[in-house]
């Protein structure tokens, strides 16, 4: 039994349509060689009797009935064409001359013509015979007919409706039988994309569309459903990371706030100096680390608004490198600047610079003593490249994808301050500008290199 869903479906809808838009198209297609065969046949039978009845009224207005009748027997001789009919009578309808025994039964229309069965004597058996004729009056009370057979004219327009018919049944059944095999193979693949989102809806993130290899236009769909699908799963995994790593990163500060905040309220004498001041340095943390974790949430969402214009990242690293000058210094470290030719970047500069300073003040807190920070421009493929690059410790190969995760950081960054999402402040910015940002080795240190598209016009 056929499925009413099926029946229900779209694409079993356009299977309908597209077989009626082909029954028209068949229709005027058949009419068309109808009208082009057995109507040209038929207006070239009129036309012929026309001319057979011109040439009879001739005789008959210079020879008169005699002469009629003698042009008829001419014209029904054994030399002439079979075909033709001729019959003259009285007025009483009792034959005169012609090859027709008696008077058609059938009626004429308003304009003289008649269709009417011919019986013929084919050997042993009678057979009959379709005829076209017309009739006329004569002026002395006899009656004229004059026509032809039209068997072939039959059989031509029986064989056009032939063809119709078939050729209607034909497609109808190819348009039922292909609509629903087409409409069966879409409402599976389609229910296969509602069955998975079914299961992911119950909470199983893994499942995906399946595909077929094909390569069509629902592999196509399948496929950027399962992209999205892992967006979303990555996301999804990012929030449940990032909601275990700030249980784990503040319940520490948040602790000793709490504890000295109970120390406080409960009046100690003597609270030392100190822990306020340590006090006031956790709750700046917490607000640090809050206050970053909202700028990334704003800028991965597209609502901080960016203010793009061309920039010169010459002149956006010269004054970087004087900001962080004075610190490097004190810790025994200088800072190299190289602005090689770059081409304008479009961006926001303020997020440039924060996402930028962070990379250096990453480099200037791993970076030993003696070590060296550069600070490097330049052109790749008609891109502007950006390299800044340290002599500390560098960051393991297995890890330089991670420490772009929300709050990690590695086992050589526990013992330095921070929050783990100066990294992932600068991911989100370098996206929302469709940079590309990698980290390699610099043998010794690290190197991070991000790449602009040149800015347009």
């Amino acid at each position: 039994m056929i499925n009413r869903k099926l029946l229900r479906s779209t694409f079993f809808r356009l299977a309908r349509l597209y077989a009626g838009l082909s029954l028209a198209t068949m229709l005027m297609t058949l009419g068309f060689i109808y009208w082009a065969t057995a109507g040209y046949m038929d207006r070239e039978v009129n036309a012929t009797i026309n001319e057979e009845i011109l040439g009879l009224m001739e005789q008959y207005e210079n020879r008169g009935l005699e002469g009629l009748s003698a042009a008829i027997g001419e014209r029904v001789s054994p030399d002439e064409l079979r075909d033709a009919v001729y019959l003259l009578t009285d007025g009483g309808f009792r034959p005169l001359a012609g090859n027709l025994g008696r008077w058609p039964a059938e009626p004429a229309d308003e304009t003289g013509w008649v269709r009417f069965r011919l019986p013929q004597q084919a050997g042993d058996h009678a057979d009959e015979t379709m005829a076209r004729a017309r009739t006329f009056l004569l002026p002395g009370g006899q009656h004229l007919l004059v026509g032809r057979e039209i068997n072939d004219l039959e059989a031509t327009r029986w064989l056009i409706l032939d063809a119709l018919g078939w050729g209607i049944l034909v497609t109808l059944l190819a348009a039922l039988v292909i609509g629903l095999l087409m409409s069966t193979r879409v409402l599976r693949r389609i229910e296969a994309i509602n069955q998975t989102s079914r299961e992911i809806m119950h909470g199983d993130l893994s499942r995906r569309v399946p595909t077929d290899g094909s390569g069509d236009d629902y592999d196509q769909l399948a496929g950027n459903l399962n992209q999205m699908l892992d967006r979303i799963e990555g996301l999804m995994e990012t929030v449940r990371q990032v909601s275990d790593n700030i249980a784990h990163d503040l319940r520490t500060p948040l602790s000793r706030l709490r504890t000295r905040l109970e120390e406080i309220r409960t009046g100690q004498p003597a609270i030392p100096t100190n822990d306020i001041e340590q006090a006031i340095r956790d709750a700046d943390d917490l607000l640090v680390m809050f206050n970053a974790l909202l700028r990334i949430a704003r800028i991965e969402s597209g609502s901080a608004s960016p203010d793009f214009a061309r920039l010169d990242m010459r002149n956006l690293l010269r004054d970087i490198a004087e900001l962080y000058e004075p610190l490097a210094s004190e810790k025994g470290q200088h800072i190299v600047l190289k602005p090689q030719p770059c081409p304008p970047v479009k961006g926001d500069r303020d997020l440039l610079f924060q996402a930028f300073s962070n990379l250096v003040d990453n480099a200037i807190k791993h970076t030993p003593a003696g070590g060296a920070i550069t600070l490097e421009t330049a052109t790749r493929a008609g891109a502007c490249r950006i390299q800044i690059a340290d002599t500390g410790p560098g960051i393991p190969g297995e890890l330089r994808e991670k420490v772009f995760q929300r709050f990690y950081r590695g086992d050589h960054s526990r013992s330095t301050p921070g929050s783990g999402l100066g990294l992932s402040l600068v991911r989100a910015i370098v996206d929302i500008h469709h940079a590309r940002i990698e980290l390699a080795d610099n043998q010794p240190g690290l190197q991070v290199i991000v790449v602009f598209d040149p800015a347009d016009g």
